[in-house]
């Protein structure tokens, strides 16, 4: 289990000080260098920045690991080597760049090996749209010291962004955000939340630990069906009720069914829909959208497949579930050009059916981004010139078509936000932008179960979806 750590054990602490001890005397060594090169002294600028560089690593509480002090090492005797070639540029570059490399953040380490206990604890979370995207395989994860409740993250850029709320046992969520930072801290990590309700927000800004709150900026709301009150009866549902019947036309059906039952057939009949609606299998997304896509890794996952009146697949969605599978979240819909209209909605309609004749409680459909710009009120300047600024980017994220697809339902929730300490907003940003939209590689757990003592992070291990 991922367990806080407050204080670096004697070793470690050693280990630093030798680190930045050696890299010290390696700018002393480039110094007397460089002094002999007679090129100027533009080098005792480069030393000052990278010293800076360094310092600032420091306060930040940036690792010194042996890779990082290699490579300022190799950089500095690179720039000896551009001082005395009467090259100062390249060595004025490779100074600066000595101290950068030294102090990069050390990266969190993917833990696919944790999802049989991060499904238990998603199979616990109520209420929570976000709880299965936990198993997207980039994250990483902090659990409290029950083991109850876990955060799930990932890093860039020196910014640990939080995905979500926390999930499992709701009472243990309470202290998680102060013992997470901490956590964070100790790594040379600041903190960036995305996608938090608004009571996760609350408790990311009402920490009592001294630091200074983060700043929470509302970015949209969920969109989930309650499938104890749902119905396609009444005017309000007329366009979701004519869109199922020219389905049912169409000759249209429905089979539901766990994705690890799946077959080869069936699979590579999904994938051949894909690659026509979206050029291939894509692999990015990290707070709403999932990856190994009908491979079986990610546990719980559940298909709903439609085909036309031939027995052709022609569209497919899958869904995430949460709480004992009472609670179920769209991942990415997937459709055929040669899908009748209104297989979308059929889809979801007969999924929505179908958790209620098992008890369920709810089916969460779409994060709904910026709602207010497509909103009735939102006709003046500035909200029509970012709806342009937006549809710019449709083939990223097509918001106004996925408006007009949420609107049938009717089912707007909970608000999201992201967090971010303002003196940090920039990296933030990128952080979590990257996270979203940057491909990444699938991570699977790994067949030999033997771990070691500490993982990558220093501590000890235990035994949406907008439209893409």
């Amino acid at each position: 289990m991922t367990t806080l750590q407050p204080t670096a054990s004697w070793a470690e602490r050693t280990a630093q000080h030798t680190g930045l001890g050696v890299y010290l005397l390696g700018i002393v060594a480039f110094g007397v260098s460089a002094s002999r090169s007679e090129t100027g002294t533009g080098w005792v600028v480069a030393v000052v920045i990278a010293v800076g560089l360094t310092a600032r690593g420091a306060i930040l509480h940036r690792p010194l690991t042996a890779t990082h002090v290699t490579a300022a090492i190799v950089c500095l005797l690179l720039a000896c080597l551009g001082y005395a070639d009467g090259r100062p540029h390249l060595g004025f570059v490779l100074v600066v760049v000595s101290g950068w490399v030294l102090v990069w953040p050390v990266p969190s380490v993917p833990q696919p090996e944790e999802y049989p206990r991060i499904e238990a604890l998603v199979q616990r979370t109520a209420g929570d749209p976000l709880a299965p995207f936990a198993l997207n395989s980039a994250k990483s994860y902090f659990f409290d010291p029950s083991g109850t409740a876990a955060i799930a993250y990932r890093t860039r850029a020196g910014i640990a962004v939080v995905s979500g709320d926390p999930i499992g046992d709701a009472r243990a969520f309470g202290n998680l955000p102060t013992r997470f930072t901490t956590f964070a801290e100790a790594r040379g990590w600041r903190v960036a939340v995305l996608a938090a309700s608004e009571h996760t927000a609350r408790l990311w800004q009402n920490r009592v630990d001294g630091r200074s709150p983060l700043r929470a900026v509302d970015i949209g709301c969920d969109v989930v069906v309650d499938v104890t009150r749902f119905s396609l009866d009444g005017r309000r549902f007329r366009n979701l009720r004519q869109a199922v019947q020219r389905s049912r036309n169409a000759g249209v059906s429905t089979e539901i069914l766990s994705e690890r039952d799946v077959s080869a057939a069936l699979r590579g009949q999904l994938f051949e829909i894909v690659a026509e609606t979206r050029g291939g299998h894509q692999r990015r997304g990290f707070s709403m959208i999932l990856d190994h896509l009908l491979d079986g890794v990610l546990p719980g996952m559940m298909i709903v497949v439609a085909r036309d009146r031939h027995g052709r697949p022609v569209g497919f969605q899958r869904y995430g579930t949460a709480h004992h599978k009472n609670e179920w979240s769209l991942d990415v819909p997937w459709r055929s050009a040669r899908a009748p209209n209104g297989t979308d909605e059929r889809m979801v309609v007969d999924v929505v059916e179908h958790v209620r004749r098992r008890g369920g409680t709810s089916v969460s459909l779409a994060f709904a981004p910026f709602p207010r710009l497509f909103s009735d009120t939102g006709t003046g300047v500035r909200q029509r010139m970012l709806r342009t600024t937006l549809r710019l980017g449709s083939s990223v994220i097509a918001l106004e078509s996925l408006y007009r697809y949420l609107h049938k339902f009717h089912a707007a929730a909970g608000r999201r936000y992201v967090l971010f300490g303002p003196r940090y907003v920039v990296p933030a940003a990128y952080a979590m932008l990257a996270s979203e939209f940057v491909p990444h590689r699938e991570h699977s757990p790994r067949r030999d179960s033997r771990r070691s003592g500490r993982n990558r992070h220093g501590s000890t291990p235990a035994g949406r979806r907008t439209l893409s």
